[in-house]
């Protein structure tokens, strides 16, 4: 199929790399106009034909000023995040403010910043980017981050019966282990504070997925694009795992 996203304006956040990446590049395959937003603008420089902008997802001002600058949307795809590695005693108040203001609250103010003329545009889809580790799974050493994801999934249900009768569909897509430069980074910092080689502390990732691989950010970026469709116009509300079987 192409031509699956025709006519529609799309925003996608932290599209610089990984998961974000891979969606907006899918989104302009398949006709959208996309705009690509990162807090690094110049991960965004070899995006093709996407509306490259400089977003500090943090900011409510920045958020606002863009929404006024872009106007409507058609498709917002949330995928800002960040992973903490840790327990409940390795989780600092700094690290759990800074956890949800990113993971959860950035989510909150794009919504409430682009939802008014998505409305006016008569409807919409709103693509959360959650976690399996969250309220559908236990992770190990993810306390704040699975507590911060487990939102995500509440805050999508909430905006989807809200206004389920607006022409509003809110869904969240729940990945399992996904290669990123994130994870590269992840495992070098793991390696560094357990000791362990990188190879062990990759190995560990892959070993924990039920597919015996981990998954790749186009295998998300697809779950997304049918949510951004109107093949999906029937569907809202809902978790959307891509986890290779983690959560079986």
């Amino acid at each position: 199929m192409t031509g699956r996203l025709d006519g529609k304006i799309a925003l996608v956040t932290a599209a610089g790399q990984g998961i974000g990446r891979a969606i907006a590049e899918a989104f302009g395959r398949e006709g959208a106009t996309v705009w690509a937003t990162d807090l690094d603008p110049t991960k965004l420089a070899d995006l093709g034909a996407a509306q490259a902008r400089a977003l500090d997802a943090r900011s409510t001002a920045a958020v606002d000023a863009l929404a006024r600058d872009i106007g409507g949307v058609d498709v917002l795809v949330n995928a800002a995040g960040f992973v903490f590695h840790g327990t409940v005693l390795d989780t600092s108040e700094a690290d759990w403010d800074f956890s949800f203001d990113l993971n959860v609250k950035s989510m909150h103010r794009t919504i409430k910043a682009f939802l008014p003329a998505m409305l006016e545009r008569g409807g919409g889809s709103i693509i959360n980017i959650a976690s399996g580790a969250s309220s559908v799974k236990a992770a190990a050493n993810r306390y704040v981050y699975g507590a911060t994801k487990a939102a995500v999934i509440g805050l999508t249900k909430a905006v989807a019966i809200d206004y389920i009768r607006r022409g509003i569909r809110a869904n969240a897509i729940c990945p399992g282990t996904v290669e990123s430069p994130s994870l590269d980074q992840r495992i070098v910092d793991l390696a560094s504070s357990s000791g362990q080689s990188i190879e062990a502390v990759r190995q560990m990732f892959v070993d924990r997925q039920a597919m015996g691989r981990l998954g790749t950010p186009q295998e998300i970026a697809a779950m997304a694009l049918y949510l951004a469709s109107d093949e999906s116009s029937f569907t809202t509300g809902q978790i959307h795992l891509v986890d290779g079987g983690w959560a079986l």
